[in-house]
């Protein structure tokens, strides 16, 4: 992975990130805590993004715990500076990760961009201790395959063409507790959390910025139309339109003793 689908250069970009973090932090801090992460714990977090959750992260481990705050663009965490993190430009597919070294391994919304995703996922098990846990949150996008009115379902088939053939898996949520087992961790379960939201609100809002990001690639490739983005729009800002599009997964996982 060399780059993202929407870089971090992107006017707009950082602003988008900071949405995500303030609509699916709370999902992600509340399974965190439930997985018992405490002082002197080891983290990794891959694909950091803004890095809030990593911050998260070092206030729980302090004052003897560490954190490994990763991603491949460190244009938005380079000058975090507080105890026990540490900020370093990760490729999980390419780079050295230290192994059998973390008490917990996080990601969140990473697997679905790489290639191999199953390689990658490998490699954060690598990197647990013996009965460290490893947190997955992956996107389902099996919701927007029944969304509502045609032009939206229309719109969203567009938007999942693109995806294959961008290399993008909006299915892989599903996948990980299997390949989790065959990497023979234990404890190992799930949960999903689907959004339900209406035009304007901060879902709303989320996917709109993605769509002027992305919508002139769409265009181009003939994924969507100029009609089909216009209704997209219409809906999103619609306060009265409701739907859900999306389900995140957070699938966990104990690393054998």
């Amino acid at each position: 992975m060399s780059e993202y689908t929407l870089p971090h250069q992107l006017t707009g970009e950082q602003q988008r990130l900071m949405l995500m973090s303030a609509l699916l932090d709370p999902v992600e801090r509340a399974r965190i805590a439930q997985l018992g992460v405490r002082p002197g714990w080891r983290c990794l977090e891959l694909g950091c993004g803004n890095g809030s959750i990593a911050q998260m992260l070092a206030a729980r481990v302090a004052p003897t715990g560490h954190v490994v705050a990763s991603d491949i663009d460190l244009a938005y965490i380079v000058n975090l500076q507080m105890p026990c993190l540490e900020v370093r430009r990760i490729d999980v597919l390419q780079d050295a990760i230290e192994e059998g070294s973390f008490d917990l391994v996080v990601a969140r919304a990473l697997l679905h961009h790489l290639t191999p995703a199953r390689k990658a996922l490998e490699r954060m098990v690598t990197a647990l201790k013996p009965g460290g846990m490893l947190l997955s949150i992956e996107p389902d996008m099996l919701p927007c395959t029944v969304t509502e009115p045609d032009s939206m379902h229309v719109f969203w088939q567009g938007w999942l063409k693109w995806s294959v053939e961008a290399g993008i898996d909006y299915f892989i949520g599903r996948k990980i507790p299997a390949w989790l087992d065959s990497f023979g961790l234990n404890d190992i379960a799930g949960e999903g959390y689907t959004a339900q939201f209406n035009g304007g609100s901060g879902w709303a809002r989320y996917w709109t910025e993605t769509m002027r990001e992305l919508g002139p690639l769409l265009l181009k490739l003939g994924c969507v139309t100029e009609k089909m983005l216009e209704e997209f729009h219409a809906c999103y800002q619609d306060p009265h339109y409701w739907t859900n599009v999306i389900t995140f997964t957070a699938n966990w996982g104990r690393k054998p003793a």
